[in-house]
């Protein structure tokens, strides 16, 4: 049964008040930031789409690369396998790869969880044509997307393979991913398996080349967050008065993403209450990225009650992938 028009305004309005509660909430927070769930928008989603393919931002290749030359190994290892979630799926073009290094294109059942419409609407395309496989996308958190997929797939015999890819992990900060993969380990059964992403330490030189492109995407990418709130909240956010920094963070090991006044703009929001003033200089926080270790991997895993089963690092490009099983 399709949702009545109703139905889907009231949804709507739902969500455009909550993104307005969230720019409230964190704008006025000391600093000011703004949620980085909010850039996947439909520009957002490309643009993104758009960093993964420059030279400079190897996570996407490297992954790629990985789950092309473990994937059957990856898939062996949890077996009888019947159920795929991934949060977060992006285009869909890596777990289509997962996909292919199946034996026998045997039925499963793939959910994609993203509050980004335009990203499930994507991977759902990518995923269409093959064999086998059965698509089940959720519009909503991770979080509530879990909770979801949990009767679905109590009903269905075999093992379930989560994949939390693209180090997403690392936008949260240590307290956060401590919580997530409690999270994520709270709606699996016991043997269970997570397959988790993670962009490890590497130059400094290297890591702001991949987020201060000389082209700009992610400049671009970054500032859509203003554009976002001027469209859909009726911010009057100057791009101009805004430029887009980046900087690595040795300390907490984690690129940050700001957005720079570059004297002092007044901004209004109306649907948020808000009239701001920004002092020159004054940053909005929009993203952090976290840097591993591989070891730091596996055992922030198994504080989230997680076992190793194997891990795999391009030493070249400093990322991992690793298969962890619920314990």
């Amino acid at each position: 049964m399709r949702p009545s028009v109703a139905h889907a305004n009231r949804s709507s309005a739902l969500e455009r008040q909550a993104f307005a509660d969230d720019v409230a909430y964190y704008l006025t927070r000391s600093p000011r930031q703004l949620p980085s769930r909010y850039f996947y928008d439909a520009l957002g989603t490309a643009l993104f789409e758009a960093i993964c393919e420059l030279p400079w931002y190897g996570i996407t290749r490297a992954e790629r690369a990985l789950l092309e030359r473990h994937g059957a190994d990856i898939l062996a290892r949890v077996q009888p396998l019947s159920t795929l979630i991934e949060l977060g799926p992006g285009s869909g073009d890596k777990l289509a790869t997962l996909l292919d290094a199946r034996s026998s294109p045997r039925s499963i059942t793939v959910h994609l969880v993203d509050v980004s419409a335009a990203a499930l609407s994507l991977s759902a395309r990518t995923l269409a044509e093959i064999d086998g496989v059965d698509v089940v996308p959720h519009q909503t958190t991770y979080e509530a997307g879990l909770v979801e997929t949990a009767s679905a797939r109590s009903a269905r015999p075999g093992r379930t393979l989560a994949l939390f890819l693209g180090s997403n992990i690392g936008n949260f900060d240590p307290p956060g991913a401590d919580a997530f993969l409690c999270a994520i380990r709270a709606s699996l059964a016991v043997g269970d398996a997570l397959l988790v992403g993670a962009d490890l330490v590497k130059p400094e030189r290297d890591l702001l080349l991949a987020y201060d492109d000389p082209l700009g995407i992610t400049a671009a990418f970054n500032n859509n967050l203003l554009v976002r709130i001027n469209r859909e909240l009726g911010g009057d956010f100057r791009l101009q008065d805004f430029a887009h920094r980046a900087l690595w963070n040795p300390e907490h090991s984690r690129v940050e993403m700001h957005l720079v006044a570059r004297a002092r703009p007044r901004v209004r929001i109306p649907p948020a209450s808000l009239d701001v003033t920004f002092e020159p200089g004054e940053t909005i926080w929009t993203e952090s990225s976290y840097k591993y270790e591989p070891h730091g991997i596996v055992d922030m895993l198994a504080l989230a009650g997680f076992r190793l089963v194997d891990q795999w690092i391009d030493g070249r490009a400093r990322f991992a992938i690793t298969l962890v099983e619920a314990v």
